[in-house]
């Protein structure tokens, strides 16, 4: 027999819940008592049986079968309260295992970022508790975009759909994703978010969302949640009020970089700098955050930050270095870096024009913080040469691999208490930024690097070319995991381990393979102590995986 919602309901029998707070579940009456209040989050709602003209089919004592969960009404663009709303199916692909992205405008457009809004509103509001509920820094969320030419448009709307769900907003405009990481930790607010692509093209945009003390928002964590609320829940007008307020940080964010500085206001000798801002956050905030340091000579490339990028803002590529690598040698320099558009990736080449690989970054700046903190722990991407752990445990400090991706990395330095961390993507950590990444502390400490020696660059990474490596290579794979299982077979003999992918490890080379099921893809990572045994092993595989893409 079908329950009446007007029925008394067994708090075991709650199934509903609002949007955005599935950890509170409601009554049947509840839910009723909302809906005829016009509650901003009703409109849209999986439970708004109004919005059907009727109860849900599955609504057997007090529960609703999977084929029962009511679907919310297409929406007509006569309704005066919702507007350009886009199909669920357009939406969904936006969101990523770490983040939000895809072109402007479509399928991002000004009605999905409002639909992110909002849902993201919805999501880190109920996890407020306690007095946190009525601390206003605390109940805001901090939102920033970098230089591209929707960003503008975009964190708009983003605006709009948070504030729709009651929740304040603190804007401070165009910064670098650091910095936004650092406002949420300054204000204690209970989240941000960051409208950007990152490194990806200019038709790009997206965003990146962190919650309280800057943890990121993934799949994991809650990224899964906030896209299921913006699917589900089309724009539309609300009732809750809630604060905007423009934020400058300018003071605050330069005197926290300086103090990561060896001198605050003059350099102890001239130190030639070439930096290519990628026409991005970087070129903003450089100027504001170095502005009189004496003795610093820098030379600027691409620090227009107006929407127009000269190359693609992507450090990694090596087209997109020519010009730096050009000017380092032009101007004889002791270094260059490339940041990318939100000025959380970094690229340093040395005084030769050569790129410094990642991990051989990381184990610099490792043995820089180990120096001031014997016994620190130090992150790295698993896929790091053998030097970065060498290198860590010469200099008297703890290595610890990581899956690869920020919230891995973030997560383990935080756990262990970790000072410093790095990944092959041009990223580095730091514990005093909240365990996030930062492009700017990452410049500053190399700097501070070449000023507690003599030596140039391109001298102090001279040891680290001790082992060779493949790269990145990909192989196409029909079947990943019976590939994977024959691998494991194949090289019986060596130690296996599956922290990210498989890595087989011998004595003097190891490689590792990470799958990628729906691309049906193979991405293997070798390194050796020849170029020889590289190229012999590359060879190995390729009899066995077949044609690299």
């Amino acid at each position: 027999m079908m329950q009446s919602a007007k029925e008394c309901q067994s708090t075991k029998d709650y199934f509903r819940y609002c949007p955005g707070e599935e950890h509170a579940k409601i009554s049947n009456a509840i839910c009723i008592g909302r809906r005829r209040t016009h509650f901003p989050k009703c409109t849209g709602c999986q439970f708004n049986d109004d919005e059907k003209g009727r109860l849900p089919l599955g609504m057997i004592k007090g529960r609703l079968t999977n084929d029962s969960v009511p679907t919310p009404p297409p929406v007509e663009d006569e309704n005066p309260i919702v507007t350009r709303t886009q199909p669920a199916h357009i939406i969904e692909p936006l969101f990523h295992v770490a983040d939000i992205s895809g072109t402007v405008p479509s399928p991002l457009s000004e009605d999905a970022a409002w639909r992110i809004g909002h849902a993201t509103g919805q999501f880190l509001r109920a996890k407020l508790r306690g007095y946190d509920r009525v601390d206003p820094n605390a109940r805001s969320i901090i939102v920033g975009r970098d230089s591209r030419k929707h960003g503008q448009i975009l964190l708009k709307n983003l605006i709009e759909g948070i504030r729709s769900t009651g929740t304040d907003v603190m804007d401070l405009g165009l910064v670098d994703t650091p910095q936004l990481y650092f406002a949420v930790h300054h204000f204690g607010s209970c989240g941000g978010v960051y409208v950007t692509a990152g490194h990806k093209p200019a038709v790009y945009n997206g965003f990146r969302i962190c919650g309280a003390k800057a943890c990121p928002i993934s799949m994991e964590t809650g990224l899964a949640s906030i896209r299921d609320i913006a699917v589900r829940v089309p724009r539309h007008q609300t009732a809750s009020k809630s604060r905007l307020v423009a934020k400058d940080l300018s003071k605050t964010y330069t005197d926290f970089i300086r103090d990561a500085m060896i001198a605050r206001i003059r350099l102890p000798r001239v130190v030639k700098i070439v930096v290519d801002a990628s026409n991005g956050a970087a070129g903003r905030w450089l100027p504001i955050v170095l502005k009189g340091m004496r003795n610093l000579r820098l030379t600027r490339l691409n620090f227009e930050h107006n929407g127009e990028f000269t190359h693609e803002p992507n450090p990694m590529r090596a087209r997109n270095m020519r010009e730096l690598r050009q000017c380092i040698r032009k101007e004889e320099a002791d270094f260059g870096v490339c940041f990318d558009s939100s000025g959380e990736r970094v690229v340093f080449t040395d005084d030769k024009g050569r790129t410094v690989r990642p991990e051989f970054v990381t184990a610099l700046l490792a043995r820089l913080f180990i120096e001031h903190e014997p016994g620190a722990t130090i992150v790295y991407d698993h896929r790091s040469s053998l030097i970065t752990d060498e290198e860590i445990v010469r200099a008297g400090g703890i290595p610890v691999r990581e899956r690869i991706g920020g919230t891995y990395i973030k997560r383990a330095m935080s756990e262990r208490d970790a000072v410093f961390g790095g990944d092959l993507s041009g990223r580095y950590y730091f514990r005093d930024n909240g365990h996030c990444e930062s492009g700017l502390l990452a410049f500053v400490h190399m700097l501070n690097v070449l000023l507690n020696t003599e030596r140039p660059l391109s001298e102090l990474t001279r040891p680290f070319q001790r082992y060779s490596t493949s790269g990145e290579l990909h192989f196409r794979s029909e079947d990943t995991v019976q590939t994977l299982n024959e691998l494991v077979y194949r090289h019986e003999d060596a130690d296996i381990e599956q922290l990210d992918g498989l890595t087989f490890r011998y004595p003097d080379w190891w490689f590792n393979v990470l799958p990628f099921p729906a691309d049906r893809l193979l991405r293997v990572t070798i390194e050796a102590r020849s170029r020889k045994l590289v190229d012999e092993k590359i060879a190995e595989l390729e009899s066995f995986l077949g044609e690299r893409r």
